[in-house]
């Protein structure tokens, strides 16, 4: 299945485990796994705390003082950074589905990580049955 992520922030993380939750839900899989996974390179996908909303802004200033916007780069786009970001953290989570549901850690849930907005994005999730 394919879902659309809208972001206004040039860097974001944005809590996507409802859609995730209703992708399972409408896969009707019980048991398996469902894999979340972002085609762009400038974003990425992981797993984080989803109860306190500072997680998200801790996550993007830390890692814009590793990996500020303004260094010298090659890349002519001039979002090296963004590239950079996304490789580390990465394009896809795997999650195990358990009894129908998300089986995630009690503060756990899937961010979409923008590094090189605002964008409308895609995510691709696709569900996987245990034999």
């Amino acid at each position: 299945m394919e879902y659309q992520v809208q972001t206004n922030k040039p860097m974001q993380v944005i809590d996507i485990t409802s859609i995730v939750r209703e992708a399972v839900t409408k896969s009707g899989v019980m048991e398996g796994i469902v894999v979340v996974f972002v085609p762009h390179t400038t974003a990425a996908v992981t797993t984080n705390e989803n109860t306190d909303p500072n997680v998200g802004y801790d996550f993007i200033t830390d890692i814009n003082s590793v990996f500020p916007e303004k260094t010298i780069h090659r890349h002519l786009e001039g979002n090296s950074h963004a590239h950079i970001k996304a490789g580390l953290i990465g394009s896809s989570v795997t999650v195990i589905i358990q009894g129908g549901k998300l089986k995630l850690g009690p503060w756990q849930g899937v961010f979409f990580c923008e590094f090189d907005g605002p964008r409308n994005r895609k995510v691709y999730i696709k569900t996987v049955k245990s034999e």
